[in-house]
């Protein structure tokens, strides 16, 4: 573990390595930080964790407090809690610690504390970002605590407005957080379950980067390098919690996803979105649940990109056929559905849910062109458990 260490400046400030956590109170000066926020979900503000982080900080003089009134697929009113809790104690920066809940609700915290347009004047619709005020978005460090969504490293946060029942994006780039804390030791408590649905979620990211339109060599490297780690990872941290070498691996796949997804995402997300909106599902377990169904839709796009990657993972049948047997074969390994009806998806909801995931941002990455028909006939495919 000596040698699975880093200070990375990309895409921000990233201090990586088993019991880096120790380092918070210093990383909290470091960005003139006083009186930070920690914002984090109900069942890690009790754990020892975050009693450590928060007795870290006062010995070092950092008072700081705790916001976890957030629901695991978090909606406006969190953020509207949150914010209030940011004001009302005089706080100067937030510490989003916690999976991808605690982090893309304390980023948007953070990002709100000091404009004064409302939340949703903000999505991220075409140049929306730019009617923020930069001086009012409040320094953030991030900790995750899973390895799945990446939002440690992303510029965006995720928030259910419950009032539509749709996902929606906020987006800014100082939404950045300036300092991130990847400590795998952080997550050696995360059940099985969890880590399985999570690292579906960072492969998912790698995979759909990877497949997206554009030409971003960069991010295609990441991405490819990423799928590697979740290849070598996954079903060992599954398997044994406490494999800080697996550990490892997963945070560094689930960091570099969200790098590479600047390129775009696709389908996968596209359909998980409203699922996750509508049903509240976890949105790794419905990226993973999907996968190979968009796979084998995006056929046509991807057989020749997904035969360079099952090369580089070093699969027997390097082809895009390998690629979605390794998906199948990985699920079932880890615990992972086959099937949208496992999650509870009724059929009298298809046709809803192919209208929300049209007009999902996500949708345009899709290397094979969306429409409501095809989406449709992609959720009947994941609902029964068809590939083509």
């Amino acid at each position: 573990m000596t040698d699975l260490r880093g200070n990375w400046s990309y895409p921000t400030s990233i201090r990586f390595g088993v019991g880096r956590i120790a380092e918070l109170p210093e990383a909290c000066k470091s960005i003139g930080l006083k009186r930070p926020l920690l914002v984090t979900d109900p069942t890690l503000a009790a754990s020892a964790m975050v009693q450590d982080a928060v007795s870290a900080n006062a010995a070092a003089g950092l008072p700081t407090a705790v916001f976890s009134d957030i629901r695991s697929n978090p909606i406006s009113r969190n953020v509207d809690d949150g914010l209030k809790a940011f004001r009302a104690r005089g706080h100067d920066g937030v510490i989003a610690l916690g999976g991808g809940s605690a982090l893309d609700t304390g980023k948007v915290i953070a990002f709100m504390a000091g404009q004064t347009r409302p939340l949703w004047d903000f999505e991220d619709v075409g140049d929306n970002w730019t009617r923020a005020n930069p001086a009012g978005i409040a320094p953030i460090i991030a900790v995750p605590t899973t390895a799945g969504t990446g939002s440690e490293v992303g510029r965006a946060g995720v928030i259910t407005d419950e009032t539509a029942h749709a996902k929606k994006i906020l987006f800014h780039p100082k939404m950045l957080p300036q300092v991130v804390i990847i400590d795998p030791a952080l997550m050696a408590g995360l059940p099985p379950r969890l880590t399985a649905a999570t690292g579906m979620d960072a492969l998912a990211h790698n995979l759909e980067a990877f497949c997206a339109v554009g030409y971003h060599p960069t991010a295609d490297g990441i991405a490819l390098e990423g799928m590697r780690l979740v290849h070598e990872n996954l079903e060992a941290a599954v398997k044994d919690g406490n494999n800080l070498g697996a550990r490892a691996g997963m945070a560094a796949a689930a960091m570099m996803g969200a790098v590479a997804f600047q390129k775009g995402l696709g389908a996968i997300h596209a359909l998980s979105h409203p699922v996750g909106a509508l049903y509240d599902t976890h949105h790794g377990l419905t990226n993973g649940v999907f996968m190979p169904y968009v796979l084998a839709f995006n056929r046509p796009a991807i057989a020749e990109r997904m035969a360079a990657a099952a090369r580089y993972l070093g699969l027997d049948d390097p082809s895009l056929n390998g690629v979605i047997a390794w998906v199948l074969e990985l699920r079932g390994r880890i615990g992972i559905p086959h099937t949208l009806a496992e999650l509870g998806v009724g059929a009298d909801r298809l046709g809803e849910l192919a209208e929300m995931a049209a007009v999902d941002p996500t949708a345009s990455g899709n290397p094979v062109p969306l429409d409501i028909p095809s989406l449709r006939a992609l959720l009947e495919d994941a609902r029964e458990g068809r590939i083509s």
